[in-house]
């Protein structure tokens, strides 16, 4: 039995996640890709995937045929459009996956909480920046307490289009406060690098986390089974080297951020890459693949736990 579901938003992302389903999922089924432009070729490719489409937004999908049937909508448009989404669905009954920084629902990120908010109506998928380093943040949290994570997440411009762009200020508040909120970290920072480099770069991410001593060998563990299970969804996820670790001298600005607890204050350093499926998107665009793959797995696993539920 397959859980059917729309997407809003016939853009990079909004067409990643439409193929994603198409290809890789065995429980949800795709019915309706829903857009604002009706040359767009996400559209287009919906069409010749035989997916029903309409170019009129949510209004127009919530007038389909096949929008009876659907349970979760995934919104792969901006911040300031799922507002407008969230209220029309909300009140038709029907879950949402917002893959925008809007974050009115719960933040999600599959390895660290994906089993949390699995009853939410709206589920929030952070960014992509979120999705590639709170699960680091995590793992080090694990260990030990993390008094400050900052992160650094460099894309290509090629991938940041529009919604992307669009978002910036969203992403890099929604990212700050997802890294304290379910990475655990006393205070988050994010920043976002658009990088124009020729050839296009692979998305590229860094993770600094300060703690208090610490066991370094449990930390790296830690952030290697995590990576680990992002790779289970995501196997372009990867530790671009080894983990580093770096003494900070009492008296270092640094150490500052580290004030409480006791121990020598001790910088984690993390440097990962994250390479797309290219299943629409090209391979370059880790960010937007990272959150696609993110979404399908949260779909997935709130489907499986409604179908469990009901049958009880």
């Amino acid at each position: 039995m397959t859980t059917k579901v729309a997407v809003i938003g016939s853009g990079n992302i909004g067409t990643d996640l439409m193929i994603k389903v198409l290809r890789l999922s065995e429980t949800l089924e795709i019915v309706a890709v829903a857009g604002i432009d009706p040359d767009s070729d996400g559209l287009a490719r919906a069409r010749r995937l035989k997916v029903a489409t309409t170019h009129e937004g949510v209004e127009g999908l919530v007038k389909l045929d096949e929008f009876a049937d659907v349970e979760y909508v995934f919104d792969a448009t901006s911040a300031g459009a799922h507002h407008h989404h969230d209220e029309v669905l909300r009140a038709l009954g029907r879950t949402v996956v917002d893959l925008t920084p809007a974050a009115l629902g719960p933040y999600v990120v599959p390895p660290v909480n994906g089993d949390t908010h699995l009853s939410a109506h709206n589920v929030n998928m952070v960014t992509c920046g979120g999705q590639a380093t709170i699960p680091i943040v995590a793992a080090v949290n694990a260990v030990t307490p993390v008094h400050y994570g900052e992160i650094v997440a460099s894309i290509s411009s090629r991938s940041a289009g529009p919604g992307t762009r669009a978002n910036i200020d969203e992403f890099t508040a929604t990212t700050a406060s997802a890294i304290e909120q379910v990475g655990g970290a006393a205070r988050g920072k994010a920043i976002i690098v658009l990088n124009p480099a020729e050839p296009p770069l692979i998305m590229r991410d860094t993770v600094h986390c300060l703690v208090r001593d610490g066991d370094t060998a449990a930390i790296t563990a830690s952030i290697e089974a995590m990576v680990a299970r992002v790779q289970a969804y995501v196997p372009g996820y990867r530790l671009k080297q080894q983990v580093q670790f770096d003494r900070i001298a009492t008296d270092d600005p640094l150490a500052a951020l580290a004030s409480s607890g006791t121990g020598e204050p001790l910088k984690v350093s993390v440097f990962l890459e994250v390479e797309g499926a290219a299943h629409y998107l090209p391979a370059y665009a880790g960010n937007l693949d990272i959150m696609t793959s993110a979404a399908l797995r949260t779909a997935e696993r709130m489907a499986a736990h409604d179908l469990t539920e009901a049958a009880k």
